[in-house]
């Protein structure tokens, strides 16, 4: 493929603009379509980012057939018509995570990306830091032996449910923060995950008028006989000095590896605060965006370019989907232990 890329971008948010401003910049593709519910946001990041058409209808980005690929970035539970629609008009899609809140929807979306033959990647962009890639080749690699626990943690402040993003009761601290973690763990264990148990809490942001959990606990167990602990919540104060306090554990049969990125290398103190910027996934290196964030987003074109499967495909979302279905049955149950659902005819 010699000419660039024709991306639509569906979603004008938060994460819909990093896309935008990461493509507008990429050498081999170009964002010609971005789409937002409301028009006057889509039009507004496309001046911003020269984008030449805006729309208040993602259809006219899905069907079209001057667009080669479509960039989802909508909340959490709105990946799949979206998504659908894009393959079934023949687009490459990169699905921001998680893939689904449904795994109905989930399945479906593996049938109809395996049968299109066009790239699905979703983006679990933490796959991209080194640090996690390079824990994943020493596990691969036998140094610590085969995996036997690993306990993992993303805790928020309260300023993301309550400021960040305007949809926090639509979703839960698991499926918006648990989700990158799981993904990371099954990576490194190499096993499919066949039962869950959950419990969480309801208390602080429900005061706030927001209906979702504080705090979620929950644990998986894998087919190798492998076990997970996973932490996530977003009630920490806005005093802590980081959005996220982000940490994964893995112990193994003889070692053990730890990737704590609350720091991520840099403190920074100034007469208004003490904090630990966040520079790993996406920074702003002489102009252009840098980090694992845009390189995910790069492998996505050049698993188009190149012809290849996608570092991280429907499939890999749809077990993270299928691990958070069966923690959200134990949590409305109490407590239960709840199977991993396999993909339904396998």
């Amino acid at each position: 493929m010699s000419e660039k890329l024709r991306i639509g971008v569906i979603g004008a948010g938060i994460m819909g603009q990093q896309y935008v401003r990461i493509y507008q910049d990429h050498p081999y593709a170009r964002v010609t379509k971005v789409a937002a519910r409301r028009l006057e946001s889509a039009q507004e990041v496309a001046t911003r980012f020269e984008v030449p058409r805006a729309t208040d209808d993602w259809r006219t980005i899905t069907e079209s057939s001057e667009i080669d690929a479509v960039c989802v970035a909508l909340p959490d539970d709105q990946h799949f018509a979206a998504t659908k629609s894009a393959l079934e008009h023949g687009k490459h899609v990169l699905i921001e995570k998680p893939m689904t809140t449904d795994l109905g929807e989930a399945d479906e979306l593996v049938r109809i990306a395996e049968r299109s033959g066009k790239v699905a990647q979703v983006a679990f962009n933490h796959r991209w830091l080194a640090p996690y890639h390079q824990g994943k080749a020493s596990i691969a690699a036998g140094e610590i032996g085969m995996p036997l626990t690993s306990y993992a943690r993303k805790n928020d402040t309260i300023f993301v449910p309550t400021k960040f993003i305007s949809w926090a009761a639509e979703t839960t601290p698991a499926w918006f923060l648990s989700c990158h973690d799981m993904d990371l763990v099954t990576w490194f264990f190499a096993s499919e995950p066949v039962e869950a148990r959950a419990w969480g809490v309801k208390k602080v942001l429900v005061a706030q008028g927001i209906d979702t959990y504080d705090m979620i606990q929950a644990q998986v167990r894998y087919a190798n006989g492998a076990i997970a602990t996973f932490e996530s919540g977003w009630v920490h104060p806005n005093t802590f000095p980081t959005m996220v306090d982000s940490f994964i554990g893995v112990v193994g049969e003889h070692g053990h590896l730890h990737f704590d990125r609350k720091r991520e290398s840099l403190e920074m103190s100034t007469p208004k605060s003490f904090t630990y910027p966040k520079t790993f996934l996406s920074a702003d290196v002489f102009g252009t965006l840098r980090g694992a964030f845009p390189s995910c987003l790069d492998d996505f074109v050049n698993a188009i370019r190149k012809g290849h499967a996608p570092a991280v495909g429907v499939r890999d979302g749809r077990r993270v989907t299928a691990i958070l279905t069966a923690v959200h049955e134990s949590l409305a149950s109490g407590g239960e232990t709840v199977r991993v659902p396999a993909l339904a005819g396998e």
